[in-house]
């Protein structure tokens, strides 16, 4: 099993419309390094951090899983949407998504500030001012976060 953290703004897509929503695709990831981890790495079942970015304060704000394995992104071929990319056809996709699945709300926010001060989150890709949507994360890495939460 691999641990996984994914980025949204809260006014695009937040914990809460997933919440609403109980299920979504994970769309319009458009920088190769995070499409290959949906594509490659992301497996069913896999726990998700959920980040809230461009917030005040950013921070993790509860989890989610993947419930349904890489697929193409259909939003690649909708001209009339802001992920359209010419180049990627649905007999040559170029770009994939992964269905995630609520899972918990954290009481609070954990914010970007205290994951940098934490012990134990030192080598956290998130702390390391990575601007990837979707970045690994490890096993010790998620408990802690997921225990500083509740």
């Amino acid at each position: 099993m691999n641990y996984w953290l994914m980025k949204s703004e809260p006014d695009a897509f937040s914990i809460w419309d997933l919440k609403k929503m109980k299920r979504s695709p994970w769309d319009g990831v458009r920088n190769y390094q995070a499409r290959n981890i949906m594509r490659d790495k992301m497996k069913l079942g896999d726990p998700v951090l959920f980040y809230h970015s461009n917030a005040k304060p950013p921070g993790v704000i509860g989890t989610a899983k993947v419930v349904k394995e890489s697929y193409p992104d259909h939003t690649a071929w909708d001209p009339d949407t802001k992920y359209y990319d010419p180049k990627s056809t649905e007999e040559n996709p170029r770009w994939f998504m992964v269905d995630i699945e609520y899972v918990s709300e954290f009481s609070e926010l954990v914010p970007l500030d205290v994951l940098r001060e934490t012990k134990g989150l030192e080598e956290m890709v998130v702390t390391q001012r990575s601007r990837l949507s979707v970045q690994p994360v490890r096993k010790k890495e998620f408990d802690i976060v997921c225990k500083m939460g509740k």
